[in-house]
């Protein structure tokens, strides 16, 4: 019954866009009930006076409102909010424990633009630093205790008042499980105790999304905050190029980095660097990426030298290098 009552106001609203004074006049008689009836075929009509136009014109601008507030749960009201579980079907790439990575999607069937958003958490740069994470903060590190669902906010809501650009599109939240921002190829070792595949689940989500839809997607809005916004400017490009040898160079890729730019301050006063409190930005990443294995963008990478790719990591010397187009917001 609702997919007709949809239907049924979808078709008042055409007449009212196409029909002149006369039509309404016309037309009143035999389409405006005095009140909510059936019709034959078993879906509901609205009860729209055209002819309250000539004398009252908010009268019938308020009708206009009322119409447009029912059509409303044909789409926003009527959408289910929860984003489902997903895990990867390569099993070979995984969380920091060696457990499943993978990613919530919520699918809007007929959209054609997809936001794929990574999460922030900081991160830990060596084999003690990420013992205590794991015992504070697990579910940073591990898939096994995520729901089978979540509920979505912000830029990932389905409600057009909370999210008024992004509400109908395809909507992909990718928990943060590896610890390296974005940037890690690393499967577990002995040595380092921890996985750190970051920049490979960003592609195997990708990867699998394309036989969800996204291979006939006209825009990917790669974003994130934090170590996720970190992630956007590290991976936007790769995501892109990641497409276009998949056969999909039509899909535009974009960037939003919400809060990932850091900035190398320099310490007041020197001290130890035993966790990434105490360590200056500069010495902090570049234990990390020793640690985690990690990949930059090419094009950033050859503006320094071997072994000081730890600069691609700062937002200023990263982003006159990236290809794509990135939003910068800082809250």
């Amino acid at each position: 019954m609702a997919g007709t009552l949809c239907v049924t106001l979808l078709l008042l609203l055409s007449t009212i866009a196409v029909g002149g004074r006369k039509t309404w006049r016309r037309r009143s008689q035999q389409i405006v009930p005095s009140s909510w009836e059936r019709s034959e075929g078993g879906g509901e009509s609205f009860p729209l006076d055209f002819t309250a136009v000539e004398g009252n014109m908010d009268n019938f601008m308020n009708q206009i409102k009322s119409l447009a507030q029912s059509l409303y749960p044909c789409s926003a009201q009527r959408l289910d909010d929860e984003m489902k579980l997903h895990s990867l079907h390569n099993k070979s790439v995984t969380c920091n424990d060696g457990s499943p990575a993978g990613y919530y999607l919520k699918e809007s069937k007929g959209s054609r633009r997809w936001l794929v958003f990574l999460e922030g958490g900081w991160y830990c740069i060596s084999r003690e630093n990420c013992d205590i994470r794991y015992d504070t903060m697990r579910s940073l590190m591990s898939s096994r205790a995520w729901p089978p669902s979540k509920t979505a906010s912000g830029i990932l809501s389905t409600q057009p008042e909370e999210n008024p650009h992004w509400w109908n599109a395809n909507i992909v939240f990718i928990p943060y499980c590896s610890s390296d921002v974005w940037s890690g190829v690393s499967p577990k070792t002995e040595k380092s105790g921890y996985a750190f595949m970051g920049s490979l689940i960003i592609q195997e989500v990708v990867k699998e999304l394309l036989g969800k839809g996204l291979d006939t997607a006209k825009l990917l809005l790669l974003a994130g905050s934090s170590a996720g916004g970190t992630g956007v400017l590290l991976n936007v490009d790769m995501v892109a190029n990641l497409l276009e040898e998949l056969g999909y160079p039509g899909i535009e890729v974009r960037g939003l980095s919400d809060s990932g730019w850091f900035l190398n301050n320099k310490q007041y006063w020197r001290t130890d660097c035993t966790d990434i409190i105490t360590c200056a930005p500069t010495e902090a990443i570049q234990r990390g990426i020793r640690y985690w294995n990690s990949m930059v963008p090419e094009r950033c990478k050859q503006q320094f030298k071997e072994g000081e790719e730890w600069n691609c990591f700062f937002g200023y010397k990263i982003y006159p290098t990236l290809r794509r187009r990135v939003l910068l917001l800082r809250v």
